[in-house]
């Protein structure tokens, strides 16, 4: 659900996925794109009566019509209706007299919608985007014909903005999956969805890119480009082909005004081919699973590239390899300059972070290198990263603690660093003061900036261990005893 932006909002650009969901927001940042084209309240507003028909031949010849293909894939895709209990702070806190002095219920339901796809008639398998369901304690999917269902969550990806659910029902039509990687630039798309809440609504357009990686405040990403219109209540809908196949999962849209300023013709979706192997992953386990080289990296400034004699100013130069990694397997060095992953060209550390997001955790990798000047090439199979810690596992002075790698939205921000994940009341860390949610940035056991970096910090096993924590924008240090 997102609400109207402030006057000092309106000076950035939003792109996150829990931001078009208002209280159900995940990270609630402003970041430089528009929020997520997604939950939105139902507005009450009236049904717009439909159009007189066109005539299907002028003068005996047929008028091209979208409308057959349309008839087979509309009872596809579904309307997403998610709650989720909110509590009700008052100035005096939980005290009940005062609840019931001036009627203060405890807890409100927020209600927000959005879009599905149903992508197994036989088991009832819908996809949407996982911020039009994440944190809500009832999902519901209203289906064309009219059925109303409740929606069991199977799964879903926060750093690819991927949700699966599951619905009860028979007589359910799917919509069969085309190859994203073949779309190119120009192909005519259609985007199904269920935008303000004013019901299921179509709209055209073409492929305006492939391939956009490079949008701040998303998490892994690999986003199709459509000028065709996606609004808040699109997220989670359908970009379909003209042979009715599905393409893409709607999931963002841009303006610089705020989601609520309407389509600009700037809409992005999730590839169908990532979605499925998302879908796969969730269906096979429940969580997903990416492979990492395991080494930290920078971009290849001017100086670093006159340095290294590289033609362009372009690239991941490698600062760390990390013992039994991939990478290290690979045989990469410190000073190496990575051009290229499986042909894709690689322009700075984030790009080269997004590539491995995106790979499974077993993946083949072919990296083009530069190495004192020289073209090389090496290859490797990924390994999978560590998404959790246990801190007594780390050191005995972060007992009670789990640390995960950073939500990818909260990267794009310029972030680096672990998650504290959970914190164990009454426990030793506790009492320091450490909080779920904070974010150790850095520790006196070394430098890190992700969860193996972490990991390789902490085995200095320092006399003094402080943690540098980021809380509310703050930042301090916190000694572990």
């Amino acid at each position: 659900m997102q609400h109207a932006p402030s006057t000092a909002r309106r000076t950035l650009l939003a792109l996150t996925a829990a931001a078009a969901f208002g209280g159900f927001a995940a990270t609630g940042l402003n970041l430089m794109l528009d929020a997520p084209a997604g939950a939105q309240p139902p507005p009450g507003m009236a049904s717009v009566p439909a159009a007189a028909a066109l005539p299907t031949a002028v003068s005996g010849v047929p008028v091209p019509s979208l409308a057959p293909m349309l008839k087979r894939v509309l009872p596809a895709v579904v309307s997403v209706t998610s709650k989720q209990r909110v509590r009700v702070n008052t100035p005096f806190g939980d005290d009940p007299v005062f609840r019931r002095m001036f009627g203060i219920p405890q807890e409100r339901i927020a209600q927000s919608l959005g879009s599905g796809v149903i992508i197994d008639a036989q088991r009832g398998l819908v996809l949407t985007n996982n911020h039009v369901v994440e944190d809500a304690d009832e999902v519901s999917v209203n289906l064309a014909d009219g059925r109303t269902l409740k929606a069991e969550f199977v799964g879903s990806d926060p750093d690819t903005d991927v949700a699966l659910m599951r619905i009860p029902a028979q007589d359910l039509t799917a919509i069969p999956m085309a190859n994203s990687d073949r779309l190119q630039i120009g192909d005519f798309v259609v985007a199904i969805g269920n935008p303000f809440g004013v019901g299921q609504t179509v709209t055209s357009g073409i492929i305006s890119a492939v391939g956009r990686n490079n949008l701040p405040g998303a998490g892994f990403q690999n986003f199709i480009q459509t000028d065709a219109s996606i609004n808040p209540g699109n997220s989670g809908g359908a970009l379909v082909n003209l042979n009715g196949e599905l393409v893409g999962i709607n999931t963002a849209s841009f303006n610089p005004r705020g989601s609520m300023a309407g389509n600009i013709g700037l809409g992005f979706a999730i590839p169908v081919n990532l979605a499925n192997s998302i879908k796969d992953q969730l269906l096979a386990g429940g969580v997903v699973r990416r492979g990492t080289l395991g080494i930290d990296t920078q971009d290849v400034d001017a100086k670093i590239a006159r340095g290294l004699g590289l033609a362009e100013t372009r690239g991941a130069v490698v600062t760390r390899v990390y013992p039994g990694s991939a990478g290290a397997a690979a045989g990469l060095k410190i000073g190496d300059v990575i051009l290229a992953a499986n042909g894709e060209h690689i322009d700075n550390a984030e790009a080269l972070r997004n590539f491995q997001g995106l790979q499974a955790a077993n993946a083949r990798v072919t990296l083009d290198v530069r190495r004192d000047g020289k073209p090389l090439q090496l290859a490797t199979g990924l390994r999978e990263a560590p998404k959790a810690l246990q801190g007594a596992q780390l050191d005995e002075r972060l007992g009670g603690a789990s640390f995960a790698e950073l939500p990818e939205s909260l990267r794009r921000q310029g972030l680096a660093g672990v998650l504290v994940e959970k914190v164990v009341r009454d426990s030793r860390i506790a009492r320091t003061g450490l909080r779920d949610g904070d974010v150790v940035l850095g520790a006196s056991s070394g430098e890190f900036s992700d969860l193996t970096g972490f990991r390789a910090a902490m085995s200095a096993q320092p006399q003094q261990l402080v943690l540098r924590v980021l809380r509310n924008g703050r930042a301090y240090n916190v000694p572990m005893r």
